[in-house]
């Protein structure tokens, strides 16, 4: 099996990084599956044989490094690595727990952090845990804190609804901030990959006390967290999310730029509300001289286009440039996708002309088809004419 490195996650890959013999680094893309490999298991084992007493590495390494390993996927390698610990700790599961935490302990003095490779720690309080509230919210608590958890809890809002959220919402006050991110992310009703929480999709309003506790988080990484539950929650109620917005504006830079972040799927729609709210209006704004530049694209190369834009009021004004392509589907169906150009102030009378490109480079989240795709521009959320280019085989 590869040898585990470093990882750097793009696109479903990862970039491995390697030192030579002569201590150069070599950048090659591999499969995200192999994080999980035969020397990740040696590590690991190190690791386990300083936790539990009369721990067998070769039985461990021989249950981990099965025949058909290779054929497994990353989700399956994960709980293969989850499966095979649960044989080596407590049946307990409040003990088992304190080994994990104990296993976590020994892994920072090794040297060790908390890379994608241990999201077996958080499965494995989701696999063995439900049944334990107590011990499992203290696991949580601490295995946050060096691999997140926010899949781990979502089997936990499930079972115990209010009894968990109420936890989160003292998870949002705590000193570290990757609790305090856990209290926002492990909540968000449409977290991507994750298990769905069908009752908060359909009221978010257990959530909101965490968000207004965090909305002015000292730290980046909760506050984009709470605009990513915001836009999540802005999807089926965007009333909810617009009453928000209105309440924070003007709080601190921080809280306007969680709101306008949170409110991009918004945006993007056009929602008239939204557009109110940042005063973007396309009446003074003159659009012409739209062009696609390469009627024909070929997979893998780019499309290009231009189109000019100008401020036609007498004082400046804030212009948001978009364009939507829509894209075929298999079934022959358009699916639109909207991109963001520019957000910028214009000055009276002035004009520019915008020139864009947009890579058709095969890539692992979406299948091209060739034929007929249209193209449009949205200026301050208004939608302009459709213009057709063709899509045609690689080269």
């Amino acid at each position: 099996m590869p040898s585990a490195q470093p990882v750097h996650l793009f696109n479903f890959k990862l970039w491995v990084t390697k030192r030579t013999s002569h201590n150069k680094q070599l950048t090659f893309m591999g499969l995200l599956k192999d994080i999980y490999s035969e020397t990740f298991y040696r590590s690991l084992a190190g690791s386990l044989a300083e936790v539990l007493p009369d721990f067998d590495k070769t039985l461990f390494l021989k249950k981990t490094c099965i025949p058909d390993f290779c054929k497994m996927e990353l989700k399956q390698r994960m709980r293969h690595t989850t499966n095979v610990i649960h044989e080596f700790l407590s049946a307990d599961f409040p003990i088992a727990a304190s080994q994990l935490k104990a296993l976590i302990v020994q892994l920072k003095k090794d040297g060790i952090g908390g890379e994608l490779v241990f999201i077996f720690l958080p499965d494995y309080i989701e696999c063995h845990g439900l049944e334990h509230f107590e011990a499992s919210v203290e696991a949580i608590e601490f295995v946050t804190q060096f691999i997140s958890c926010e899949f781990a809890v979502r089997p936990f809002l499930l079972k115990y609804g209010q009894r968990m959220i109420k936890q989160m919402e003292i998870w949002s006050l705590h000193e570290n901030h990757k609790v305090r991110r856990l209290a926002t992310e492990g909540c968000r009703p449409r977290l991507p990959w994750a298990m769905a929480l069908p009752e908060l999709k359909k009221d978010p309003t257990p959530i909101l006390p965490i968000l207004e506790n965090l909305k002015n988080d000292p730290s980046d990484f909760v506050r984009k967290s709470v605009a990513n539950n915001l836009n999540d929650i802005s999807k089926d109620h965007p009333q909810v999310v617009l009453g928000i917005a209105a309440l924070w504006k003007g709080i601190s830079k921080e809280t306007d730029a969680i709101i306008k972040h949170g409110c991009r799927t918004l945006l993007k729609q056009g929602h008239p509300d939204i557009l109110a709210h940042y005063t973007l209006d396309s009446s003074a704004v003159e659009w012409s001289n739209f062009q696609v530049l390469s009627p024909e694209v070929a997979i893998g190369k780019h499309l290009e286009f231009s189109f000019h834009v100008k401020n036609t009021s007498k004082k400046a004004q804030i212009i948001r440039l978009e364009y939507a392509l829509y894209y075929k589907r298999l079934n022959g169906q358009p699916s639109k996708k909207v991109f963001k150009i520019s957000e910028k102030s214009y000055l009276a009378n002035e004009g520019v002309l915008v020139k864009r490109k947009q890579s058709f480079k095969i890539i692992t989240t979406r299948k091209f088809y060739p034929g007929p795709h249209q193209l449009s521009v949205i200026v301050n959320g208004s939608e302009k004419e459709l213009k057709t280019f063709v899509l045609t085989e690689a080269e």
